[in-house]
């Protein structure tokens, strides 16, 4: 008989002798004539790879445990990697052919046995086939893992090297053959391998041997990327833990690969299902989850890459086995408590997959129902409490899974709105992640929701009263009660305690939900009176549970709305996209509020990030721009209708982009023509305007628009319908200047009489109410300067009749002479004289405009003039040379600007007062602004006149300085809001214009900020945001009134200087650095909260982002301790300290400036402030500066105890002082009265101690002197003060002591002692007092 086959530790350990004397290795076979195959030709090795061959083949299956044979098979074997393709070849297809024949044998072989009286003959032979099997699967083996080491080797040089040799045409394909020996080997462990090794299962050494090459392989990615391949190691690696009980060395293993590897996770997963499902036995599964339940939560904090490792394993194998792992759930809930997310985040995923999988089947028998009842329920609850996780990772997690459970209807109608619930309260997360998980699950439901295709409050509100009533009649002697039970019943999850109760509501859901629900919500929507019948009583009570949660859920969703609308204003991306989709999704459901919320959504047009700007436009096109030309013009009109100032300019630009990308088609713009037109039936003179005034947002990008429909825009805009819809003149005046050059030509030619008769009766006349009047004579006279040749002559005649129409006069003389007279203002009406006023100052504005625009068109004929000639003429740029040398070419540039300069100012202040009508107008309004009392009378035009004299100031600067200090006088002192809202936004255009002449105003400017009308400090927040950020104004010592706005009561203008701050952070090395400190003084000083000061400073403090910057700042905030002696202050400088993120410098720096602060220690408030200091960088710190950390934290307590203690000492030691000096006075004093009067020690105190001597003594002793025991109580009063300050502490108070003869030296050394004696000594006193 041929010697045992021992697995050896390595290949080359075959070679070696038997010396150890055991068992296994007394007689084992090993290499004893191994052959240096490389010493061979390729010849001669290819002549000795064919006898062996042949050799395997020619003899018996268990030849290759002959001596001569083994050795020439591991002479091969090692020498692998030198063999040519075709010898590898052959060798591999020898051994491999071997063992797939030897492998039915092993059944036959039994056969035999069974038939045989001699049993001897048979063990030879399954010891030799035992032998032969053990030895083909070690060959293999090695095969595989020396042509993959060799294979991973190429790959590397091949890298490295600059080219890519073919492959011979002889190579073999060792996928396919790796693939075929692995499958094999995997075949060979599912047979009875009981017969060969005499026992259930195999020997340990064959079993690690396999299991261990197995999982070496399973490190190689390559290798598990062949599918055939991955699945021969998954059988292989399943089959020895399940089958022959090789379970507890497989879990090691598997944990070890997942915690190091995360391309195996899955390949893990795999394995284990494959051998749950292929052997009904889930050991290996239940075994891994053991240890990992057994495994210390503390261990995943460390291993972050193995906890997301052994996380995705767990999703994998609750994905694959929900069962199985559903009943063994119990031993990895208690990792929840964990502080690793990683790990939490996986249990949440695996509770969602058993949740959708594990409770599915409704076999089985009562009380196990119940059980499992029970644990789907309990998994639920802690879903829904891990929406509370610390992590903001696992709260996103929990929200995705209940999405998840949404999209798959594994969640109860009982259960939906506590789901929705909680979405909706995440929405308001601090973090991102977890509120764009909301909007999504938010979207999901909406998405899935078993309540029907519409979801109005009203609708299901008229469906329920009804269903109600019928519940009512169906059962009227039952007590209301039992229908509040029932209803509860279906309202909650709470299946758990009764199986009959949930398989009622189950079946009810299933029914009511999926078909009766919808269509009965969609009937009732209708306001049919008829309600269609479900059934009987269960059915309705059902259905109006149903209709009730429908109800809670819509209402639910439309509560949200308001922060859906803050949502659209984060600064985060994700937020904005999200919030977009849901309210999408609440349009097509219809929830109420949806459609508003839309409207806000427009002006997010506007935003710097692409991806928000793509989220609006598709939200837009989805929503208002359909297939149908006609319904896309009624969206847009009803978009319009509804819109405000900034939600048209939004829709203009946005209508502008569609139009020019055509999305919004010719034939759109025809139905809006329609509409305008009056050619659709029921068209209103509201819609006709509303729809010209969508033509002219479309025609920002395409004048040929309006160039059709010139006739019938004049026609319609100023004809008779004007007067009924008094706005369409003015819409009709802003079409005309949206015409293209071309069409202002032919408008001119065709109807410009016309036109301009009918702007200047518009202006002039008095058929518009005074309301509708000031926007449509803005815009008129606007046309008139877009369209008019020559405007200026024009406008005069306008300014003339406008005055005319005030004073019935035809020239200004008589008005210039009697602007003292208050007889004037008398005889006039003041709504004429405000649209003089209002005429008169919107011309000069526009012929300053007009001026402007000359002097551009001037510039560009000149560029274009020179360009034209310099290409035609090539001696011209010398010529230009010589002249711009001469100062010639620059002369020409400043003649222009003198001209222009000319004729701005002759607008206001220039020419003679007999020709100039605006700048007698300016005169008389500079008079007429400064008669308050009559302003303050007619406030309407006070608006008008102060609107009318910013607009001159802003035309001339010699006006504009002589009329400041009226500005500002009536900007702080007007009484209507309207006024000086009016006059702060108009400073902002003067800062833009002349800012010389404001910055010595600037302080007043800031001072807006205060005013009492939110109104007011709304415009002044713009203003100053719009002049700061664009650099218009430099940042002065004032802006800690901006800051101050952080906390004002009015939410938008909190915002806009929030938003204010947000930007200027942004801007150059963030400005706020720089200016915090000044803030922070003068903060410090002001009479504002608590509250109010931390979140103002936190806002300012989280904007620095960079960490020199936090460095410096610690230094510059400690510096501020010094001299600082109010509480409050070092309170403030201490909490926007605990505020900045500390580096390990900053840590430096704060301890060496421990000398500025520490006579600050002695507050509670500022030590708790450091403490926060101290924990926050104890979080992050190296542990060789989490050293020094503690030391500076004990460092830091000791001091506080002992300033606590010396402060206490200090005010008890004055206090007695004071009493003393009292009680000397007081002895003196009664030395002098009474003479050598008999009285012992007097105690009087607070409370603290009394003197029982004191309760008999007679009053005219106790009171001797009123106003002594006034100052006793005053001092007593302090001292029980002070005894109440130290905590811990007994403080016995020295009481008011009475001395006979005492001398004044005695009194004072008695004073010294008390100072410096201690608690005890003064008890000691005290005592000794009571048993006098």
């Amino acid at each position: 008989m041929a010697p045992h086959f021992v697995f050896p530790q390595n290949l080359r350990a075959l070679e070696e002798e038997n010396e150890d004397e055991t068992a296994d290795y007394n007689n084992r076979l090993y290499a004893k004539n191994p052959v240096d195959i490389t010493l061979m030709r390729p010849v001669q090795l290819e002549e000795f790879v064919k006898g062996v061959a042949f050799d395997l083949s020619d003899k018996e299956l268990f030849c290759i445990e002959e001596q001569a044979v083994f050795d020439q098979v591991y002479s091969l074997i090692r020498g692998f990697s030198n063999l040519a393709p075709s010898c590898k070849l052959n060798l591999v297809e020898s051994l491999r052919s071997n063992l797939s024949v030897l492998l039915p044998n092993v059944d036959s072989l039994s056969r035999v046995s069974q038939g045989q009286d001699d049993d001897a003959p048979v063990l030879d032979r399954l010891t030799s086939y035992r032998n032969a099997f053990k030895i083909y699967t070690f060959f293999l083996m090695h095969i595989i893992l020396a042509e993959e080491s060799n294979t991973s080797s190429n790959n590397n040089q091949k890298v490295t090297a600059t080219t890519r040799k073919k492959q011979p045409m002889n190579s073999w394909n060792w996928e396919s053959q790796r693939t075929r020996i692995l499958n094999l080997i995997a075949n060979s462990l599912e047979i009875n391998l009981s017969l060969l090794f005499g026992s259930s299962d195999p020997d340990e050494n064959y079993l690690s041997f396999v299991v261990k090459n197995a999982f070496s392989m399973f490190e190689n990615a390559t290798i598990l990327k062949d599918a055939d391949a991955k699945e021969s190691m998954c059988r292989i690696i399943g089959t020895c833990a399940t089958k022959y009980h090789y379970t507890a060395q497989s879990s090691a293993s598997i944990l070890h690969l997942i915690h190091r590897y995360d391309f195996v996770v899955i390949h893990m997963a795999d394995s284990v299902s494959w051998a749950e499902k292929k052997y009904a036995d889930g050991t290996l599964a239940s075994s891994l989850i053991r240890e990992i339940g057994r495994t210390n939560p503390k261990t995943y904090v460390k291993d972050t890459v193995g906890a997301e490792n052994i996380g995705r394993f767990l999703v994998e194998l609750a994905d694959r086995l929900p069962k199985l792992i559903s009943t063994n759930i119990g031993l990895l809930v208690s990792q929840f408590g964990g502080e690793s997310y990683k790990i939490r985040n996986a249990l949440v995923g695996v509770l969602g997959k058993l949740v959708a999988k594990a409770f599915n089947d409704i076999e089985g028998e009562v009380s196990s129902k119940s059980v499992r009842l029970r644990t789907k329920q309990a998994m639920l609850e802690i879903l829904l409490e891990r929406c509370r996780d610390v992590s903001a990772y696992t709260r996103s997690r929990v929200l995705q899974v209940w999405a998840e459970l949404c999209e798959q209807h594994s969640v109860s109608i009982g259960l939906w709105n506590e789901v929705a619930e909680v979405a909706a309260g995440r929405l308001e997360d601090k973090s991102a992640i977890v509120r764009k998980s909301a909007l999504n699950l938010l979207i999901m439901m909406l998405q899935h929701n078993p309540f029907g295709p519409q979801l109005r409050i009203d609708s299901f509100q008229a469906t329920l009263e009804q269903y109600k009533k019928k519940l009512n009649d169906l059962e009227p002697e039952i007590p209301s009660e039992s229908v509040t039970t029932d209803n509860d019943a279906c309202h909650g999850d709470g299946e758990v305690d009764n199986v009959n109760t949930e398989a009622v509501g189950k079946e009810q859901q299933e029914s009511l939900t999926d078909s009766c629900l919808p269509h009965i919500v969609e009937g009732i929507a209708d306001q049919d009176s008829s309600v269609p019948d479900v059934g009987n009583l269960e059915q309705t009570r059902a259905l109006v549970a149903s209709l009730e949660a429908g109800l809670r859920f819509s209402k639910c969703v439309s509560v949200t709305m308001p922060t859906l609308v803050q949502l659209m204003a984060s600064s985060s991306a994700s937020d904005v996209e999200n919030t977009i989709l849901l309210l999408m999704r609440c349009k097509q459901f219809q929830i109420d509020g949806a459609e508003a919320c839309l409207h806000k959504m427009l002006p997010l047009v506007f935003s710097p990030d692409k991806s928000i700007y793509e989220a609006v436009e598709n939200a837009f096109i989805t929503i208002y721009v359909r297939k149908n030309p006609v319904e896309t013009a009624k969206n847009l009109l009803n978009l319009a209708t509804y819109s405000n100032i900034g939600d048209q300019a939004a829709l203009e630009f946005i209508v502008d982009v569609l139009v020019s990308k055509g999305d919004i088609s010719t034939s759109t713009i025809s139905a809006l023509w329609d509409l305008f037109c009056f050619n659709v039936t029921g068209t209103t003179a509201e819609k006709s305007r509303v729809a010209l005034s969508v033509l002219c947002m479309a025609a920002k990008s395409s004048a040929a628009i309006l160039s059709s429909h010139l006739q019938d825009i004049i026609d319609i805009g100023f004809g008779r319908w004007a007067k009924v819809e008094p706005l369409l003149a003015r819409m009709a005046c802003i079409a005309i200047q949206r015409l293209s050059e071309e069409d202002k030509k032919k408008l001119l030619l065709s109807n410009g009489n016309r036109v301009f008769g009918i702007l200047e009766s518009l202006i002039t006349g008095f058929w518009l109410p005074d309301n509708i009047w000031y926007a449509a004579a803005d815009k008129a006279i606007s046309a008139i300067y877009t369209i008019h040749p020559t405007p200026e002559t024009l406008a005069a005649e306008l300014v003339k009749k406008s005055l005319s129409s005030v004073f019935d006069c035809t020239g200004g003389d008589e008005l210039q002479n009697d602007t003292n007279s208050a007889s004037i203002l008398t005889t006039v009406q003041v709504s004429k004289l405000g649209r003089y006023l209002f005429v008169s100052s919107h011309v000069a504005m526009n012929q300053l405009v007009y001026i402007e625009s000359c002097v551009r068109k001037i510039q560009k004929q000149k560029i274009k003039r020179d360009k034209m000639a310099a290409d035609t003429d090539t001696n011209l740029p010398k010529e230009n040379g010589i002249n711009a040398e001469l100062g010639l070419a620059a002369s020409e540039d400043a003649i222009l600007d003198t001209l222009s300069e000319r004729a701005e100012k002759e607008i206001v202040s220039g020419g003679s007062c007999e020709n100039n009508l605006i700048g007698q107008s300016a005169l008389f309004l500079s008079k007429l602004c400064r008669n308050f009392s009559l302003m303050h009378k007619y406030t309407e035009l006070q608006a008008s006149a102060m609107l009318a004299l910013c607009r001159f100031m802003i035309i001339d600067a010699t006006y504009c300085d002589a009329n400041l200090q009226l500005l500002f006088t009536v900007v702080e002192s007007a009484p209507s809001e309207i006024v000086r809202s009016n006059c702060t936004i108009a400073l902002g255009d003067l800062a833009v214009r002349f800012p010389n002449l404001l910055e010595p105003w600037t302080e007043n400017m800031y001072a807006r900020l205060r005013d009492p009308s939110g109104s007011v400090r709304k415009n002044a927040v713009l203003v100053l945001s719009h002049l700061i950020l664009n650099d218009m104004m430099k940042v002065k010592g004032y802006i800690n009134e901006m800051a101050i706005r952080v906390e004002d009561d009015d939410e938008r203008i909190s915002n806009l200087a929030k938003l204010f701050f947000h930007e200027l952070s942004k801007k150059g090395s963030n400005p706020i650095y720089n200016l915090l400190p000044d803030i922070l003084g003068k903060l410090s000083n002001q009479n504002l909260k608590r509250e109010s000061f931390c979140n103002i400073m936190q806002l300012l403090i989280g904007s620095i982002k960079k960490d020199k910057q936090m460095e410096s700042l610690v230094e510059k905030l400690c510096n501020r301790f010094s001299g600082v002696t109010d509480v409050r202050q070092s309170e403030y400088i201490s909490y926007c300290l605990s505020q900045l993120s500390f580096t390990e410098k900053g840590m430096r720096k704060l301890m060496e400036s421990f000398k500025t602060y520490e006579h600050a220690l002695a507050e509670d408030s500022v030590m708790d402030h450091f403490r926060n200091i101290i924990n926050k960088a104890k979080k992050f710190a190296k542990p060789e500066v989490k050293v020094c950390i503690e030391e500076f934290e004990e460092k830091l307590n000791k001091f506080h105890l002992e300033k606590k203690e010396q402060e206490v000492t200090t005010k008890n030691a004055q206090i007695h002082q004071q009493k003393v000096g009292t009680m000397e006075s007081f002895a003196v004093d009664k030395n002098a009265g009474e003479g050598n009067s008999e009285s012992d020690i007097s105690e009087e105190s607070d409370g603290e101690v009394v003197d029982p001597s004191m309760e008999g003594m007679p009053q005219s002793e106790n009171n001797v002197s009123k106003s002594q025991f006034d100052d006793s109580e005053e001092y007593s009063g302090v001292s029980s003060e002070v005894t109440g300050m130290e905590a811990g502490v007994v403080e016995v108070q020295s009481a008011r002591t009475v001395m006979r003869g005492a001398s004044k030296s005695r009194a004072k050394k008695s004073n010294m002692k008390d100072v410096k004696g201690n608690i005890t000594a003064s008890n000691r006193r005290n005592v000794k007092s009571k048993q006098r």
